[in-house]
Order: C-alpha cells, then structure tokens, then sequence
C-alpha cells in the first residue's frame, strides 16, 4: 500500500509513521499498521453553505496548512463579534489500495461540529470541538485519487457546550492535527490499564484491549518496557469475546511518576496468531502513581504530601488563536514547568494531544475540564451532547498518568441559555448524573467543579471562587478565605485568583483599594459592577499583581495544611466579553502575554517554586522613573537563593537572607535612593552549595516630575526579523515623557506597509492604552522602494506622523 499527497508530493514533509508491526493478507502483500500527518496542503472556502455540491462548485478556495482557524485574527481585530459560521476544507490523497486493510482519519479537534466526506460520500459527523474522533473510511476509498472533505462550524447552538457566555473565543476550524491511519482487518484496539496497588517496592498493572474481527486462535502478548528499553514483564493473554484481560501483578521496586520524576514505562501489546507470528501490535506510556486528597488535609502522591501549585491554561497563541502548532504547544508547557509549576488546570475544555504528552513527559499532574462553562441546565440533547463529551474525554485521557481529575464544570448556573436553565434541583440531579458517569467510566480518579455551591457535596474535589484583592477584598483577606474553606469543604483545591497586568506598566504606588472597597471581602459578585474593586478601580500596573501574588504565595507556601492553589491564568488569551480592556479583547490576567513574553510576575512564581537558581530584579520593564531629589525607592529582587545581594553603581547595599515568611519578596528588598541619570543595579544569588546566580538592570532616574502630556512622538528601531517597532511617546511641553499618561492611542500605517494588528499583544495591536507614557506596534514593510508612512492619534492628539524611508 503506498499513498500521497497532491498536487505537491510533500508527504514525507513534516509527516510522522509510526510502524507497529506488519502483517501478511492472502496476496502475500505487507500490511502496515501507520499514522500519518496530513495537515500540509489543505483547500480551505469561507462559506456557510451546508450544501457539498454548491461548495466544491464554488471557485475561491484558498490553499492553506493545518492546524487552522478562520478566527485566529478576527477574534481579536477591533471589530465587535467575530465569525461564528461554517467553511469548508479539502484534501486530494493518492492511495494504493491494499486488501484486508483498514483505513482511517483521525481528527484531533475540529471545532465546534463537523460533517466529514470522502469522494462525495458522507461518512459521518461528530459534535464537540475539542476532543479527537475517529472514522473508518475504508469503504468509501478507491485506487487512486481520493477526495476528502470536511465541514467545520462554530455558530452559536445553545444544546452544544461551552455557553455563548463564556468568557473566551470558540475558534472554528480544524484546529488540530489531521491523521491517516492504517492498520490490518484484525486488530487492536482500545487498549485501556489502570495501576492499582502501586507502593515503592511492588506495583500491578490491570487492563482491557478489544481484538477487532478476532479469530478463534487470537491471543496476547504484552510487555511492559522501562524508560531504557529493558523489558521489566511479560505476558501472554487469551482473548474472550473480541477482547482480553491484560494482568501485570508484582512488579518489583517500580519506578514511580511523580512531578520531579516523571517515569515513565512503556507497555505493547501484541496480537499474535496461531503461528506465533505478530500481525498487530500498539503501544501507550505508563506511569505508575498513587494520590489522596485528605479529608480537610493536604494532597499527597506517592504517600509524600505535595502543594499543588498550579496554573491555567487556554489553548490560543497570538497570530494563530486556537490553531497552534505542537511546536506551540510544547513551547508552553515547557514555560509553565521553567516556573516550578507541579499542577495545570485545562480551562475550560480538553486540549491538544500534545499538552498531555507533555504534561506526562514534564512531570504536570491535570485537571482535564468539561466545557460546561456557564449557560445553567440544558434540554435532553443538551443533556445527550454533554454526556457523550464527558464520555469521550474520559476515554481518550483514561491512560494519562497526569491526569488526576475530571472537572465537570465551572460556573455552570450563571447567565442560563435555557428558561429555567438555572434552577437549583435540576442543576443538581445532572450534576448527580454527570458524576456517577464519570465513576462509572472511571473509578480511579476524582471529579471536581469551581465555584457552583450548590452542587459542592456532589463532587469529589471543590473549589470556591476566592478573588482576594482583584474582584472583591484585598489580598490581605486570602488567609481568612482559606481558614474558613479549609473546615467548610473536605476536598477544598483553590483555582483561580489574580489580576489583570499591562505588560510595561508600573506605578511607584500601586492602588490597593485602602478606604474606598470593603478590605474583607473574597468573593466576587455575579454582577462585579455592583461592587467596588481592584478590577474597576485600579491600575492594572504589574507592580501591584506582583504583590498580590506575593501575598498569595507567601501564605499558601507556609500552610502545612493546604491542598494548593491554582492561579488564573498563565497565558492572557483573547474574550469576545472585555472590548474595552487595556489591550482590546483580551484577559490580561496572565503571568505572560499571548506572545508568551513573560511579565514580572511570572517570577515571583519562579521564586517559590522553581529550583533553578536565578535572581531577578523588579523589574525589566520599568527603567524609566522619576521622583524628587533624597526620596528612598524601594527596590526587590526575587530569587530562589538563601542568599541575595544587591548593589547599587557599583556600591553594596547589603546581603539579605531570603525567608518566604517576610513580605514583600520573601525580605530580599532594599531602600535606595537613585541618582539622577544612568543607575545600574545588580543583584547576585548565592546558592546552598555556593553557586553565584546574577542579574542586572540599568534605570534612567530624573528629578524633575512630567507635566501634562502635550502630544505625542513617533520614533522606530529595526527588528531582528527586518520589521520595524514604531513607538509611541507622551510628552509634555518641555519634551518630557509623561510616565503617568495611560489614555489609549491608535496606530495606522497610512502607506508603505501593514502593522501586525489584531494579535492581542503589546506589540500587536492598532488600539492600545499607554504603559508609562510608551506604546509600541511592529510593523511589516511592503517594499523597499517606497516610504513607510505611519500615524499614531487619539482624542487628545489628532494625528503624529513618522515616515520611513
């Protein structure tokens, strides 16, 4: 069997196979189990139509590549709304039949249904956006050139979850990896395991592989393999009704997963026939583990009490939305695990493949979530759609070892799609129902919600919604808020708290809502206008989110007690419900931006939890200040050594002992005083076993303070890449920068080019509120030949012009 792709032959271009084994039909031809990567190539038409005829008989398709999304720039232009509609894709593959063979396509994620044809013929459909499916189009194949076609969709239904009311895009498209699979007629499937009775000297291994078109004289072999290729077990099984029971008992001095130590085996398994000869054989990785969450005690894995210390994750990346490469994927992960992170919560929906792998690789213990996010109850295919989603997540992460909970919702009673959608009796009966399907289909892991208390009792593991400092309160108020949830719920894990941060903003005092919000409070309201908070009052600078999180940290670090916490979000990520953030549409809540540029409070995160030494002084983004002659600045550095100190031009100031009792940065914090001009701070990190860490930052300080900003000026530097960023500055009227000027402006190349818009980020937005009187935009020239021209306007200053020439 041999196949290709057209017109452009680029199969071996960015393809993986992966041979499992071969088998022999009765024309003594090769059978090869494979999985290829068809992404390349692909024909994509931006039309509604549900007719397939009208499609391909339409002549403005586009060629495009996989993972892709007709949102991954509208979601975030500064138009309001965003396409929510259907389109259309196709793929001509060449394929040399080979008999007794069946063919597949597996789709990762197609968002939010689809409809998926082959040479014409309909070959099914399947509704949820972001869980994988699989269908046999092997009946539907011919020698030669095969059509496939597919019909995404992302209109809004109310009878398919998420809500229209949640708080973040639904990206359509095909927004994931596209597969052709092979494998012989008889074969395996469904390979599930659990690992019950693991301790550090002896651990089992229980599972199920179905035997599709199984023959009287089927059998098993299975292995299980370490992480060096030895091969710790094996076994033969018989096989009973197309399926077989896979036993591993005893398995001496196991080495276990946990999320320093992610070890990981591999177990195969083999279809053989009665001639001993393998005609199938499939894989999946394995990690032997063990967990507990104490009644209103701490969590514990491997018997060993383990924080969790987490964090969110939404599947976007600026320029692409939710189509994100694996590359992307990974590139995530990995930043998420650089800041010592031990536990990731999947908001609010299953994601790629390839965050689980990694989370497996990486050493993440998951909270895998159930899009019913908001929109109450539904009706009976509501219901039907909801529990077969639930279904399939279960099933396609059952073998995860990362994996620790199923949540079955977050926020579900707000804002019902449905009359009477929020009412409290039948929220509760399917919530009931959704739990014991979830205990059903798996007995070994724990289920969860967020902030629905009504159905508290129902799940396994629940979390209240704690807003300290942000929504509702002041941060001051967390340890109250945990004392008290600490004794109220048996299974309590706190996920989400926070703030919005505009990267390169900073204030010298940040606003803590003293004297003008309700200091004790925790707890958001539903309407979060009724109530004053940070959130409406303050500056959204990152000096006071490096606070908050200080605050947050400094307690949950020291609570021997505590399950963990779990901070929103890692990544800002783009909602159709904040238009008038400081960057428009986007949740700025996140320790990076879309870009994944780290902000400073991704370090204080750093400084608690990751044990790679490293010193970082606050902050990178803030070398502009001002203040009077003789007035002390108080300057932190944070850092994960016993040890730090900081000198100022070339003067110590002093060694500080690092104690995460002390606030702010754990009591590495200094008082100086700049000079006037250049100043260069270094701080140096002294490790428990002597090694030197260091940092360096250089602050231009004045004396003389702004006055009211006058205009503004336009000014560029050259890009690595060859673009320019075009800058923005305020001034007043004797040309100062105005560090306090924080209005929005406006950026529009006039001629000559085309800025690099709508990408929810610092630098790749035409509309954006100035962080200390600066606002940046990179900007992509046409051609060398002609002048760039660009302007930057807003209500106050009624247009600045910069040519490039």
């Amino acid at each position: 069997m041999t196949f290709k792709t057209t017109p452009y032959h680029l199969l071996i271009i960015g393809t993986l196979i992966l041979f499992s084994c071969t088998s022999k039909d009765v024309t003594n031809k090769t059978i090869t189990r494979t999985k290829t990567n068809i992404n390349l190539n692909w024909m994509y038409l931006e039309n509604d139509t549900e007719n397939i005829s009208e499609a391909l008989n339409t002549n403005n398709w586009k060629n495009i590549n996989l993972p892709h999304s007709w949102n991954s720039l509208d979601a975030t232009d500064l138009e309001p709304g965003y396409r929510r509609s259907g389109s259309w894709y196709k793929k001509t593959i060449d394929i040399s039949l080979t008999p007794n063979t069946i063919y597949e396509l597996y789709f990762e994620g197609v968002n939010i249904t689809s409809k998926i044809y082959v040479n014409g013929n309909k070959i099914g459909t399947h509704i949820g956006g972001y869980i994988g499916f699989t269908f046999d189009i092997s009946n539907a194949l011919k020698n030669g050139e095969n059509e496939i076609i597919v019909r995404a969709d992302n209109s809004y239904d109310p009878e398919i979850i998420p809500s229209q009311k949640s708080d973040f895009f639904i990206f359509g498209g095909i927004t994931r990896d596209v597969w052709l699979q092979t494998k012989p007629k008889t074969h395996l499937a469904n390979l599930k395991y659990t690992t019950p009775n693991v301790s550090n000297k002896k651990a089992n291994l229980e599972g199920t592989v179905d035997v599709v078109n199984a023959n009287d004289t089927s059998k098993i072999k299975a292995s299980l393999i370490d992480a060096d290729g030895k091969t710790v077990t094996e076994k033969e099984f018989s096989v009973a009704d197309n399926s077989a029971k896979i036993n591993f008992k005893n398995i001496e001095n196991p080495k276990l997963w946990d999320t320093e130590n992610p070890n990981l085996y591999t177990i195969e398994v083999s279809l053989v026939d009665k001639n001993e000869i393998t005609t199938d054989k499939i894989s999946d990785k394995v990690g032997f583990r063990w967990f507990e969450f104490k009644e209103y005690g701490a969590f514990f894995l491997n018997g060993k009490r383990l924080l969790l210390r987490g964090t969110h994750r939404h599947e976007e990346h600026a320029g692409v939305g939710a189509a994100m490469s694996n590359e992307q994927h990974r590139a995530d992960m990995e930043l998420i695990k650089e800041m010592g992170t031990n536990f990731v919560r999947l908001a609010h929906y299953p994601q790629d493949p390839e965050v689980y792998k990694a989370c497996d690789e990486l050493g993440l213990l998951v909270w895998d979530e159930l899009p019913w996010c908001r929109g109450g109850v539904g009706n009976d295919n509501w219901k039907k759609n909801t529990k077969n989603m639930l279904t399939e997540i279960i099933n396609q992460n059952y073998n995860r070892p990362s994996v620790i909970i199923w949540s079955l919702g977050n926020e579900m009673y707000w804002l019902p799609d449905f009359e009477n959608g929020g009412d409290i009796k039948e929220m509760n009966s399917f919530l009931s129902e959704i739990n014991d399907l979830s205990h059903k289909l798996d007995p070994t892991r724990k289920t969860a919600i967020r902030k629905y208390y009504e159905g508290a009792d129902i799940v396994d593991v629940f979390s209240p919604s704690i807003w300290s400092g942000w929504y509702s309160g002041s941060y001051k108020s967390y340890q109250k808020a945990i004392d008290q949830y600490k004794k109220e719920y048996k299974s309590f894990l706190h996920a989400e708290y926070g703030g919005s941060s505009h990267l390169g903003r900073h204030t010298e005092n940040p606003i803590t809502g003293e004297g003008k919000i309700q200091a004790d409070g925790w707890e958001e309201a539903i309407v979060q206008t009724d109530v004053a908070n940070i959130a409406q009052i303050g500056d959204w600078s990152e000096n006071y989110i490096v606070d908050l999180f200080d605050w947050h940290l400094r307690i949950s670090e020291n609570d021997s007690t505590f399950v963990g916490n779990i901070q929103w979000a890692f990544k800002d990520f783009g909602t159709p419900l904040r238009p008038e953030n400081a960057i428009p549409y986007m949740n700025q809540k996140g320790l990076v931006d879309r870009a994944g540029n780290k902000k400073d409070a991704f370090y204080v995160f750093k400084s608690y939890w990751s044990k790679d030494p490293f010193t970082y002084i606050e902050s990178h983004t803030w070398t502009e200040r001002q203040g009077p002659k003789g007035l002390a600045r108080d300057i932190s550095v944070y850092s994960n050594c016993t040890e730090v100190e900081l000198s100022l031009n070339g003067k110590s100031l002093g060694t500080k002992t690092r104690n995460t009792k002390q606030f702010p940065a754990a009591g590495l914090n200094w008082s100086l005083q700049f000079k006037e001009g250049e100043n260069t701070l270094v701080s140096k990190g002294k490790t428990t076993d002597g090694k030197i860490v260091s940092d360096k930052l250089i602050v231009n300080y004045r004396y003389t303070k702004n006055g009211k900003a006058k205009g503004l000026k336009l000014s560029y530097t050259t890009l690595e890449n060859g673009n320019y960023l075009v800058t923005s500055i305020a001034h007043d009227s004797k040309g100062l920068r105005c560090l306090d000027y924080e209005d929005r402006v406006y950026f529009q190349c006039l001629s000559g080019g085309q800025t690099m818009k709508s990408l929810g980020t610092p630098t790749g937005s035409e509309s954006i509120q100035m962080a200390n009187g600066k606002a940046s935009i990179e900007v992509k020239r046409n051609t060398q030949n002609k002048p760039l021209k660009m302007m930057v306007l807003n209500q106050n200053f009624k247009g600045t012009y910069l040519t490039i020439e």
